[in-house]
């Protein structure tokens, strides 16, 4: 019984490049690349993950990873993995647009603290958003749901040297605009309403000219902006379900360029 080089490179290439693949896609995508999870975890995941579905890949060309071929086979591997984790970034992302949006109408854009995820500061009511999707995502075995599909990935998005055609790189791109679109959606009940409690407050301020609008007008928007939040907040689930669908909708077109 023999064993070639090229079967070697057959061999460690079935796993080297689904680590790679599933590593990029972790590196970005919430819940997994947030800062409380530790790098040893990130790696151990990603080795058991590897191991689990390499056995049922198809053995990729016999090419030396430190070739100039074997650099373009892991360079597209680090291109699909970060555009998948790019548009389940953007679900996440659009809630914390959302919160931006409320967080100002009601008053408490001033309020931020750091985000353990990220690190950069954001609005209080952005972190409630991002706790309560980040809730309802794992409630709904969105986790699970990750792993379906960069493990289904391999099916139409195969290891080689082709990268994402223009198509699909338009579709990643258009679906960045979700973050604006969806946001909005979501906090619009609330701000339109905090934008007519505002309006109150200005036609009040024209007909008694000497009441202190400041003093009485924060309390009441900050009390109206949690009403609203309380309200808002199940509308959150039918958002976050059709976000899923449409990024899985959009991963599913990802196509590479022929060869």
């Amino acid at each position: 019984m023999t064993f070639s080089y090229s079967e070697f490179l057959q061999l460690a290439g079935l796993y080297f490049y689904p680590f790679v693949r599933i590593s990029a896609m972790f590196a970005i995508i919430p819940i997994f690349s947030s800062r409380s999870v530790s790098v040893k975890f990130k790696l151990m995941l990603t080795v058991f993950i590897t191991l689990a579905i390499a056995p049922s890949l198809a053995l990729p060309p016999p090419v030396d990873p430190f070739t100039w071929q074997g650099i373009m086979f892991i360079s597209q591997q680090i291109l699909i993995g970060l555009a998948m984790g790019l548009i389940f970034l953007v679900i996440f992302q659009a809630f914390v647009m959302a919160g931006h949006m409320v967080a100002m109408a009601m008053g408490l854009a001033f309020a931020s603290m750091v985000d353990p995820g990220t690190g950069a500061q954001s609005p209080i009511v952005s972190q409630y958003f991002t706790i309560i999707v980040t809730l309802l995502f794992l409630a709904l075995n969105g986790h699970l749901l990750v792993i379906q599909v960069v493990v289904e990935s391999f099916e139409y998005l195969p290891i080689g040297t082709s990268f994402l055609n223009r198509e699909s790189l338009r579709l990643v791109f258009e679906f960045g605009s979700y973050i604006f679109l969806s946001g909005v959606l979501i906090a619009l009940p609330a701000v339109t309403a905090l934008l007519l409690v505002n309006i109150a407050f200005g036609v009040v301020t024209r007909a008694a000219p000497a009441l202190n609008i400041f003093a009485v007008g924060f309390p009441i928007t900050l009390l109206a902006g949690l009403i609203l939040l309380s309200l808002i907040t199940p509308l959150m689930l039918p958002h976050l379900q059709e976000l899923i669908r449409s990024a899985l909708v959009t991963i599913s077109q990802l196509r590479l360029t022929e060869a």
